[in-house]
Parts: structure tokens; sequence; C-alpha cells
């Protein structure tokens, strides 16, 4: 099925992203709890490192209450010690005055010249079970504060969750014309219509395809209603090696000592741990085969021992290349790959599947970045 709505230009070309583990996600053994591998400054920061470094032109910073960092002080103080790779911060809206959120964001975005992307996160906060629905209201007004405090002199809101009149917004303006990209993923009814109307990419877990061409049909439609188009993106992790021998080796390698029990408690730590796309993960182990594949060349045997994404690409370097093609025929454009450990991982990917990509920047390609701002190359020699 194919699904093409794109504004932005080079359709050939994608984002390419990692994902710096802060929420002690990682591991040599998966549900193994590692010191070396422990979510801190010096071992998430060297992830970012190592993945600009490879070429990734993107990198994933989660936001977790239970464990690990929090994510904005991560990303400033991944200011001065990257140059070209762009940062994707996790935000859980609410858990910040809005206003005050807004003038941080922008101050990051200075901070990284441009370099600042957004994921907006609906869940629920420590002792709160909020209704789905009025956490989409939070997450919308948020998002509707969170654009006039970027491109508006005054800021004037009535909502349901926050009311602001006459609120002038300097020094709030961000680096980037109009505020960084805004990435999203939900599946329920609110959450598609916050999307459509506000967001810019449309973020996925891995599902087989013709489960994802439908949920980018959903909120493409959602969208049109408001005469937009987005970009849609895939989180998935990945196990990548010149066989699929020796990939499929590695798989049954990283969940060899895995508990089971233990696995479950993993799981079901998170906050986000009963939602609909969590469900859906669930269901992908369930209708897996004996081997935990949904589909060729996708493994679901990482959910076993973790919430959010559960499902890996594996393959020869051919065979992911040959995915993640088909991936973008269907009208996906934005990946945010992972893998155990981050570091082995990441150059796994970098040195076999990378330099094969055509890449992108997503906030150049929408031009986002002030046109006085030069490109600059990735590690693959790509401009950006």
């Amino acid at each position: 099925m194919s699904i093409v709505p794109i504004t932005s230009p080079d359709l050939d070309a994608a984002e390419v992203s990692w994902f710096a583990a802060l929420c002690s996600d990682d591991y040599q053994f998966l549900g193994i709890p590692d010191g070396n591998l422990r979510s801190s400054w010096e071992h998430c920061s060297s992830i970012v490192k190592e993945a600009e470094a490879q070429g990734f032109g993107n990198i994933l910073c989660p936001s977790s209450y239970q464990v690990g960092q929090d994510t904005l002080s991560f990303v400033a103080g991944c200011a001065p010690i990257t140059d070209r790779i762009n940062l994707l911060a996790a935000v859980r809206c609410g858990e910040m005055q809005p206003i005050m959120l807004a003038r941080t964001i922008a101050t990051l975005d200075h901070m990284l010249k441009g370099r600042l992307t957004v994921n907006i996160i609906s869940s629920d906060f420590p002792g709160e079970k909020a209704d789905s629905a009025f956490r989409y209201q939070r997450s919308r007004e948020v998002v509707e504060i969170l654009k006039q405090a970027w491109t508006q002199d005054e800021i004037n809101h009535v909502g349901e969750v926050y009311n602001f009149s006459g609120l002038t917004t300097d020094p709030a303006k961000p680096y980037q014309t109009g505020g960084p990209l805004l990435y999203f993923g939900g599946y329920s009814p609110s959450a598609l219509e916050l999307c459509g109307e506000h967001c810019d990419v449309y973020l996925m877990w891995p599902e087989t395809k013709d489960q994802l061409a439908e949920r980018m049909k959903a909120v493409h439609a959602v969208a049109e209603n408001y005469k937009r188009t987005l970009d849609y993106g895939l989180r998935v992790h990945m196990i990548v090696r010149d066989t699929e021998a020796e990939a499929q080796e590695y798989a049954d390698y990283l969940v060899s000592k895995l508990d089971d029990e233990y696995g479950r408690a993993i799981r079901e730590r998170a906050l986000d741990s009963t939602s609909l796309g969590v469900a859906h993960q669930a269901k992908n182990r369930d209708l897996a085969d004996d081997y935990g594949y949904v589909e060729p060349g996708l493994w679901t045997g990482v959910g076993r021992a973790r919430s959010g994404c559960g499902a890996a690409l594996i393959g020869s370097t051919d065979q992911v290349m040959s995915k993640i093609e088909e991936y973008q025929k269907m009208g996906i454009r934005a990946f945010i790959f992972s893998g155990y450990p981050h570091m082995d991982e990441a150059r796994h990917f970098g040195s076999r599947v990378l330099p094969n990509l055509k890449t992108c920047s997503l906030p150049e390609a929408y031009g986002r970045v002030p046109s006085n701002t030069p490109a600059t190359p990735l590690g693959n020699g790509v401009r950006r």
C-alpha cells in the first residue's frame, strides 16, 4: 500500500535517527542490568557522540519519571559537545508550565543553533490516572500555547486546562522559524486529532506493513480536514549483521538470559504500560510465530523486556536495506532506530546500512533553520 502525502522535498531522502538510552534501557543481555551500561551522563552522552560520528541525523532523547535522567537538561548538556546531529527531546506535556516550557525550548534551540526537534508525549504523571481524552486535551493546549509563544508577540489562550491573557512572549522566540518540528505518536481518536491539526511527524511503533499503512491513512484523513499534510516516522529496534544467520544468532544471544517475569516487571513500570499503543505491541507478540516474527524480518522478542517499541528489524545488510526501502515506498521518511548495546549497534548500522541511504534533516527540509545557517555534511558525506 502506498501513501505519500509528504510536504517536504526530496522524497527519496530520509531522516535517520538513533536513540539515547536515558531511561535505563541499555543492555548486553536484555533484561539483565549492566553497571557499565547504566543510564548516566557519561554513558548516554557517549551514545550521542557516537551517533553523530556514525552520521545519524537525529537522536531521540526519551523521558521517564521512574528511571534515568532529565531529558531537557541532558539535551542542554549535549549542545556544546555536538556539531551536526539534531536532538529529538521528548516532552511530557503538563510537566512544566507551558509558557516556561516555551522559553526553555526556545533557549535550547538557540544553544543548538536550530538542531532541536521535539517529541510531544501525553502520558500520565506519577500518581495520576487521567482519562485519555483529558491527557490529549492537555497536550493540545500546551502545543497551542507553544506555537503562540514562538510565533506571536502575545499569548491569549482560553482552554479547559490553561487560561492566559495578554502575556508578552519576549524572549521566547526560538532559533528556528516557527519553532522546532513536533513529532508525535498515539493511536486514539483524540491523539490523531491533535497530530493532524498541530504536529509535523507522526511516529509509529513497529507493526505489520498493512497495519502501519492503516494508521497512516487514519491520521492523513484527519490532517486533510485541516488542509495539512504530515511526514511519517517509524521507531523500531535494529539488529543488522553481514548475514541473516549472524543477525538471528545475535538476537538469540540478546535474550538468552532473559527471565520473562522480570521482563514483565520492566514493561509494567512504565507510565504508558496500559496505553493503546503498548497493547498493540503486546498483540504483535501474541500473533508472532514460534520464533517471534510477526512478519518476515520483524522480530518481537525485544518487547519481552521493554514497554513501548517492542520489535526489531533483523537481517543482513541487504535485507534491512530492502525493508527500509519498503517503508519509504509507503511514505515513511523518518526512522528512529536503536539496538543493544546502543554504542555497538550504532556502529553495526552505521558501517553497514547508513552509507547506502540518502539522508536529510527534516528541519532543513521544512525550511525551519534560518537561511544563513549552512548545511553541514553528515558522516556519510550526504548533505543534510
